[in-house]
């Protein structure tokens, strides 16, 4: 076979210099035949009838098949079977074989097992892809662990994305309702890992839904499409957005009071991307999803409901356990049966056709409200006494500065006294109309000399407004025993 340079010269001499292949044949010592030959094929190539015989390569290459199936299942992710340690294990047993040729055959079974992806094609209003991503955002200044919630529209590319602390059924659910309200329709299916809180079983023929994901699917009409176990490529456009808009959107670590305010920030900042992100052919992905939106399918009349219903007894201190967590409730309800709503940030409980919602806790966990005793605390000094700090922390000023002046000039045992029959005047009064009659009194009773001068050295009015149960009494000094006169009776 001949060199490269001299197959340029035969053919030089032959098409440029349009000599005769029988005089450059004699001049260069080549057959005829050879000449045409590279006048055929610009390049010299090597022609074999049959492959060369490689015993020791074939003999290696057998040895690797035999070691790749014995250690089938002896290995993990990160204990891999790699180039080297197949060398090694060759070498030791006496396999004369070179490094460069064990990696050449593992990198073409590597490349012969590899799976051929498809180009697909996604048409409007068909198909969206969801999943969860875990993220980091700062609260009040504590960071903590949350999930993103992301459903995207393959045709237009548009996203919906919102935060969760937990991502759970109530969450998952939630994060559908939301999306499609904020799409204005539904596509025809959705693709998702096969994750619990859609998928109860996998079957041969399909997956069995959970009930209420089953709900939600017939609810909104849309099909449930379920990626191959273990294969997230399966939806590979919602798994590469995901991690884009955790760089794009959340770096640095977003700040915010609440997780549903940095939320509300996120979904902002990718919707107004929304309007600058062009395709190839210079089209907004806004501008895609408003050609889209028209082949999504209408909502129903009504939004579905994605709160887990539960069903709890009212212990005797009228609290409930739910998820781990304890809460507390009116102490009107203890004893009895509650119907809990239960949200992705919060519950609302429902007895007797009276409700109160209450922020979600962790498990282990408990929210207890003072204000739910006050009923209780205002027949029971000692017990107001013991949660006092805590039962003022939830009624603010003025009631707090009353604590203090009671419980600096009397102490705290006749401090509570006097404070548990303002709390039994709130409770029949209400709160608004005795904060805004104890800010009068108080302020009223306030010393020019200034707010620390002892109460029985501060003059009042001869008459200030008060409530209903409260008129009839004259209060000639801001004293302790004044407000214990003042609130005498006013429970009956």
């Amino acid at each position: 076979m001949l060199r490269v340079d001299q197959v340029h010269v035969i053919r030089h001499k032959v098409l440029v210099e349009k000599q005769s292949i029988r005089r450059v044949a004699r001049e260069l010592g080549v057959h005829r035949d050879t000449v045409r030959k590279y006048l055929r094929e610009p390049e010299p190539k090597r022609v074999e009838s049959e492959p060369r015989p490689r015993p020791r390569t074939d003999e290696a290459h057998r040895r690797i098949d035999a070691l790749l199936e014995e250690w089938r299942g002896r290995t993990t992710a990160k204990q891999r079977v790699t180039g080297s340690r197949v060398h090694t294990a060759l070498v030791a047993e006496g396999v004369d074989v070179g490094l460069t040729v064990v990696r050449d055959y593992l990198r073409e079974l590597k490349r012969q097992s590899a799976e051929v992806y498809v180009p697909l094609v996604h048409r409007p209003g068909d198909s969206a892809q969801v999943d969860f991503f875990e993220v980091t955002v700062e609260i009040e200044g504590v960071q903590r662990k949350a999930w993103k919630f992301l459903l995207r529209l393959m045709h237009s590319g548009r996203d919906f994305t919102w935060l969760y602390l937990h991502a759970d059924q109530v969450s998952f659910l939630d994060g559908h309702v939301r999306a499609f309200q904020y799409f204005g329709g539904v596509p025809a299916r959705c693709v998702y890992d096969n994750l619990s809180s859609a998928v109860r079983k996998l079957a041969q023929k399909g997956r069995i839904l959970t009930d209420r994901f089953g709900s939600l699917v017939n609810h909104y009409s849309v099909e449930a499409c379920f990626a191959r176990p273990g294969e997230g490529h399966d939806k590979g456009g919602v798994e590469g957005r995901g991690k884009n808009l955790r760089l794009q959107h959340l770096v640095p670590i977003p700040r915010g009071s609440t997780l549903s305010a940095i939320s509300t920030k996120l979904l902002e900042e990718v919707d107004a991307a929304a309007a600058t992100k062009l395709d190839e052919t210079g089209r907004s992905v806004r501008e895609r999803f408003e050609a889209e939106r028209s082949s999504l399918r209408p909502l129903p009349a009504s939004p579905f409901e994605a709160r887990k219903t539960e069903l709890l007894e009212i212990s005797p201190k009228s609290t409930v356990r739910l998820g781990g967590g304890w809460y507390s409730l009116p102490s009107s309800w203890a004893r009895l049966n509650v119907t809990a709503y239960v949200g992705p940030e919060d519950v609302r409980f429902v007895c007797r056709g009276e409700t109160v919602t209450r922020p979600k806790v962790g498990f282990g966990e408990r929210l207890v409200l003072y204000r739910d005793y006050m009923p209780e605390l205002a027949k029971k000094p000692q017990a107001l006494r013991q949660v006092a700090p805590e039962l003022l922390g939830e009624l603010g000023q003025p009631f707090g500065k009353l604590w203090t002046l009671l419980a600096g000039t009397h102490g705290q045992l006749e401090a509570a006294r006097v404070l548990a029959r303002v709390v039994g005047v709130i409770t029949k009064e209400g709160e608004t109309a005795v904060r805004a009659a104890l800010e009068r009194a108080l302020e009223s009773a306030a010393d020019p000399m200034g707010t620390d001068a002892p109460l029985g050295n501060r003059t009042t009015p001869a008459t200030v407004p008060v409530p209903d149960a409260l008129r009839g009494y004259e209060v000639e000094a801001a004293r302790a025993c004044d407000f214990d006169q003042l609130l005498i009776g006013a429970s009956s």
